[in-house]
């Protein structure tokens, strides 16, 4: 697959940027200057517990991150660990209650269309859409980016943001984007009228020939092959493919190594283009890689798939350092994920896990709230969404209201499959958790993805080792979501030429990483809810 790279590169990269390289810098004169790029990736769904079982198998990419500064205890610590709340919190410095992404998509009753249900990245206000068919949008996130704040102290700067997915994209680009580019299910899309640049169109063409092409399983390396059993579920057998592709499917090259490497080579390609990190004000590229998130939720984390996407990552990674090394600009590199996750609960099962269970349909707000319609005698949905934020029915009077919430706390709190379940009130008079993140209590991770204008009116906890789906199949066997630490827990590792490397096992946050960042290029964030972390090991502490 590195040769899969190579030629994805080769087809990406402009010519005349590869052979305009610059010599490597000779090593400053203390104190150091500011990095020139920052580079900051996420690997959807990389749990701090793959992280650690993979990383003494990293030889390329990864393994040269891991001589940097290393915390693989980092955490998305509120707890709706979706994609769209813990993109939010990478380059912002704030948690979901602040960004106000509550979740991937949310009730509002409001909405002046039979669809209530709204979408992280879209505006819901444009007509004839709803939220699986939705014009791409910044508007619900309600802060700042690092990359905005850069371009507001220095418009020289410049803000790229490319991904696998539209909300990764956009919550780490912001508001204020050069380029933002993302995969629309069928080819590399933006925002409407937005020109494409060449290094975006030479990448469509080269994906849209490797797609055209049918792929034949990949070779298995040695030690992939502990993992080589086939596992049925869903009325499936996962665990044979090894990535092998029909010519023309689309949702398998998502899902696939491939799908990274393209938005690797596309990051590449408008880092040469753009001459990025070359200019008089520092600039920044996000780039969201979401090929192992689809990989988890189509087959799991403990098969070959997933074993074979971790070394084809390693490998996609080293090729794209090597282009920035050839560029002779001083990056830094920040590499984190928007939340974890765990395997399939059937192989959980047959891995000595046999409390892991599927939800059932009891639990799920439609089945509570027809029980709860039917014994108060009210008509309607009475209750809005599935676990995790449950609204109330808009239509419902107060007094009735007041019935439905205490009569739902009530049934919720006898369930054996429910850890926990809080009103709005209760949620907004907690106050916000001061202490590590590995020991806040249930109500503090649900705090800090509470917005009183979106959340619902009551948030639902599934007890541990729960999953969320009822009844898996194609594409969704296992997923994330929840407030347990498999779902929180992610790696956080910074690099950069000539960094003293460390590794510090305590708690950070994902919050942490937008200060860490603008301290190095000697900005400092206020009010955000995440720290800096000091990188240098020497007396000078880059953080004051």
């Amino acid at each position: 697959m590195k040769l899969l790279l190579a030629a994805l590169l080769a087809s990406t990269l402009a010519a005349p940027a590869l052979a305009q390289t610059q010599a490597t810098p000779t090593a400053p004169a203390s104190p150091r200057p500011a990095p020139t790029l920052i580079v900051a990736i996420s690997v959807d769904q990389l749990s701090a517990d793959l992280f650690a079982q993979y990383r003494s198998r990293f030889t390329d990419g990864m393994a040269r991150l891991l001589t940097g500064a290393v915390f693989p205890s980092g955490y998305q610590s509120h707890a709706a660990t979706e994609t769209c709340p813990g993109h939010s919190t990478i380059l912002t410095g704030y948690r979901p209650a602040k960004t106000g992404i509550i979740a991937n998509n949310w009730i509002d009753q409001k909405v002046g269309r039979a669809d209530k249900m709204v979408y992280c990245a879209e505006d819901e206000r444009v007509p004839g859409m709803d939220h699986s068919n939705y014009q791409v949008a910044d508007l619900h996130l309600k802060v700042p980016t690092l990359g905005e704040r850069m371009k507001a102290a220095n418009p020289a700067s410049r803000v790229v943001s490319v991904a696998g997915k539209d909300r990764a994209a956009v919550m780490m680009g912001g508001h204020k984007v050069d380029e933002l580019w993302w995969w629309d299910g069928k080819t590399y899309a933006s925002y409407a009228g937005r020109a494409v640049p060449p290094v975006v169109q030479r990448t469509r063409d080269a994906v849209a020939a490797l797609v055209a092409r049918p792929q034949e399983p990949l070779p298995l390396p040695g030690w992939c092959k502990p993992l080589d059993r086939a596992i049925e579920v869903g009325g499936q057998t996962l665990g044979n493919g090894r990535f092998a592709r029909a010519a023309g499917d689309l949702k398998a090259y998502r899902a696939s190594p491939a799908a990274d490497a393209a938005v690797l080579a596309m990051a590449a390609g408008l880092v040469q283009d753009m001459k990025l990190g070359r200019g008089q004000a520092p600039d920044l590229i996000a780039v969201g890689l979401s090929a192992t998130d689809y990989v988890g939720h189509s087959t799991g984390t403990q098969g070959t798939e997933m074993c074979l996407q971790m070394a084809e990552l390693d490998r996609s990674l080293g090729g794209f350092f090597d282009v920035l090394d050839k560029t002779g600009v001083d990056y830094e590199v920040v590499l984190t994920a928007d939340h974890g996750a765990h395997d399939m609960t059937e192989r959980q099962i047959e891995r000595a896990m046999p409390m892991e269970s599927h939800v059932e349909p009891g639990v799920l707000a439609k089945a509570v709230g027809a029980a709860i319609g039917r014994d108060l005698k009210l008509s309607g949905p009475v209750l809005l969404g599935g676990e995790g934020d449950v609204w109330l029915d808009a239509a419902l009077s107060p007094a009735d209201r007041r019935r439905v919430l205490d009569e739902a706390v009530r049934r919720y709190a006898k369930m054996p499959q429910v850890a926990a379940v809080f009103t709005a009130a209760q949620l907004a008079a907690q106050p916000r958790p001061t202490t590590p993140p590995e020991t806040w209590t249930l109500i503090e991770r649900a705090k800090e993805s509470f917005d009183p204008a979106r959340s619902g009116d009551l948030v639902v906890l599934l007890a541990p080792r729960v999953s969320p789906i009822e009844k898996p199949g194609p594409g969704y066997v296992e997923t994330h979501g929840s407030p347990w630490d498999y779902d929180r827990r992610v790696p956080i590792v910074f690099w950069r030429k000539g960094l003293a490397g460390f590794e510090q096992p305590l708690s950070v946050e994902t919050v942490d990483i937008a200060p860490t960042l603008a301290a190095t290029i000697g900005m400092k964030l206020d009010g955000v809810d995440g720290r800096c972390l000091d990188l240098d090991s020497g007396p000078a502490d880059t953080c004051k």
